[in-house]
């Protein structure tokens, strides 16, 4: 059912659930579950290309069709509660606004590396909202949930996901925040 991706320039997409092991395995896990799994391509990168602006410009997927995933650690005395944001390449997650009150957390801050990476078990520049842990919610900007298609991490920085924004919106803990996503 992967159909023609407008966005993937010099990519070359097949459908995931036919290539997983170009997926994280926690990622591999939910696309398997995922009812939508099917809509999803992968594509094969060179891995010292994976940030964003590299990507980009290497692969000719335009930048404003990228969504970063980004985990934010929000605490409150001694609890720690964690949830990914996804935006558009283009635009910040608006931490300390919008994401500290939505965690119920006096500060919030971007995860440490060792933190997302342990507790995603994927690839740090390689994250994804598919498959986190079932109790974070995946916060998205109202930009992504639209998008028709999206370049988003495998969870491995040697690959990148292409999804329909309306796929994310359906993950499990999944929530449109309005005022997510301010400008870069």
């Amino acid at each position: 059912m992967v159909g023609v991706w407008t966005i993937a320039g010099e990519l070359t997409p097949v459908p995931v659930l036919d290539h997983l092991a170009l997926v994280a395995a926690p990622v591999a896990a939910a696309l398997r579950a995922l009812p939508d799994g099917n809509r999803l391509a992968v594509a094969e990168i060179d891995a010292g290309l994976a940030d964003t602006a590299e990507f980009c410009a290497h692969y000719g997927s335009p930048l404003e069709t990228s969504a970063n995933c980004v985990i934010v650690a929000g605490k409150r005395g001694d609890a720690v509660r964690y949830a990914a944001c996804v935006v558009l390449a283009t635009t910040r997650a608006d931490v300390n606004g919008v994401v500290r009150r939505r965690l119920d957390a006096r500060r919030a801050s971007f995860a440490p590396m060792a933190d997302a990476v342990s507790l995603t078990g994927m690839e740090y520049g390689g994250i994804t909202p598919v498959g986190l842990p079932a109790d974070w919610p995946v916060l998205l900007s109202p930009e992504v949930a639209a998008a028709p298609e999206l370049v988003i991490g495998s969870g491995l920085r040697g690959s990148k996901l292409l999804v329909p924004g309306e796929v994310l919106a359906k993950l499990p803990g999944a929530e449109v925040v309005e005022g997510l996503a301010r400008p870069a």
